[in-house]
């Protein structure tokens, strides 16, 4: 049986226009993507170093230095944010019985009952509107750790010299006129940070009596010296005095024989003594190379130190001439740090920040 063949009609398309359409969703689709991702970009770069740019030249830095380099070029960013840079430390260090904490600008005044808690390791107190630390804190001998940036305080209490096991003192981004002579009683201090107080000009001498010091933080101030204090602090392993009114430095600083780390960029530094030379413990070495002239070759040559120089507004410095300064090396940009790329709105305030890494 031979049936009859039924005629159909088979609609015929124009791939070019299913092609086309395709191609402009997609074409659509990655440019909100790029969009976005120079959205988070700019978010990432909140504030950071709106004063100045750095093009950052070095023989040798690896992530986790680039990474802690960038930590403090970016403190006052995390200041000014209230974002505290994170920190690899164990939950279990301390017991949180005797950790007493206070954040926001919403606290005036401490808690009466904190007067009897005497048995208290440490204070944190971050931010808050407390005039001042009262003089009771002297009855706190177990106290360890201080740590009260961003409260406004223009004065330490005196009481302080009494606390013989503190071990952290950190009183970045307030108001202190001065530091307190009896800190220099406190012989078990091992870290001192006092960055952007703005008006300190000088350290009590008394200060030389801390012999346990390793860390001192005095950035962002207006010292037009490093301290002789500071120079009698003989196990002193990290020094930052950057940002301050530096002009030159002590031909005795290799008195400071464990020196690992200084930080010396933005003063107005035009060389860096021989004497430097002398500190055989020394492994970063962090400068403005703007205006500075003279290095000891030993850290040129030296490839156990790691030389970093900072040139401020990177763009109108020629390739050319960073590599006539160091023909071995090759430039690379380091990425930005992810700190904020969770910000959910864009700020209302952005930078471009170009950071490169001359290898």
């Amino acid at each position: 049986m031979r049936m009859d063949r039924i005629g159909i009609d088979i609609p015929v398309y124009d791939l070019s226009l299913i092609r086309g359409l395709w191609e402009g969703r997609v074409k659509k689709y990655k440019h909100r993507q790029k969009k976005e991702e120079e959205r988070l970009e700019k978010s990432a770069l909140t504030k950071i170093n709106q004063e100045w740019q750095y093009r950052i030249a070095c023989k040798r830095l690896k992530s986790a230095e680039a990474t802690a380099l960038q930590c403090y070029l970016e403190r006052s960013t995390f200041a000014e944010l209230d974002i505290q840079p994170t920190e690899n430390k164990d939950s279990n260090t301390e017991d949180k019985r005797f950790i007493f904490e206070m954040n926001g600008d919403k606290w005036r005044k401490l808690p009466e009952d904190l007067q009897f808690m005497t048995y208290l390791r440490e204070w944190h107190i971050r931010g808050t509107k407390i005039p001042e630390i009262p003089s009771y804190i002297e009855a706190f001998l177990d106290l360890r750790v201080l740590d009260i940036p961003r409260n406004g305080f223009t004065k330490l209490p005196v009481e302080i010299g009494k606390l013989i096991n503190l071990r952290e003192l950190i009183v970045n981004y307030n108001k202190l006129l001065s530091i307190p002579a009896e800190l220099g009683d406190c012989e078990n201090l091992e870290r001192l940070e006092m960055t952007a107080n703005g008006n300190l000009i000088e350290l009590p001498f008394e200060l030389r009596n801390l012999k346990k010091l390793k860390h001192l933080d005095m950035s962002e101030n207006k010292f037009a010296s490093i301290p002789i204090c500071v120079l009698r602090m003989e196990s002193l392993k990290f020094l930052d005095i950057s940002n301050n009114k530096l002009k030159d430095l002590p031909e005795d600083i290799d008195r400071l024989e464990a020196l690992e780390t200084v930080f010396l960029h933005k003063n107005k530094l035009k060389y860096v003594p021989l004497c430097m030379a002398n500190l055989i413990h020394l492994k970063m070495l962090v400068v403005s190379a703007d205006e500075l002239y003279s290095i000891p070759s030993k850290f040129i040559d030296n490839p156990d130190i790691k030389l970093i120089r900072l040139y401020e507004n990177p763009i109108n410095v020629q390739d050319k001439d960073v590599n006539q300064q160091d023909d071995h090396e090759k430039e690379f940009m380091k990425t930005y740090i992810e700190t904020l790329q969770d910000r959910d709105t864009q700020p209302t305030y952005t930078t471009k920040v170009s950071l490169s890494c001359l290898l």
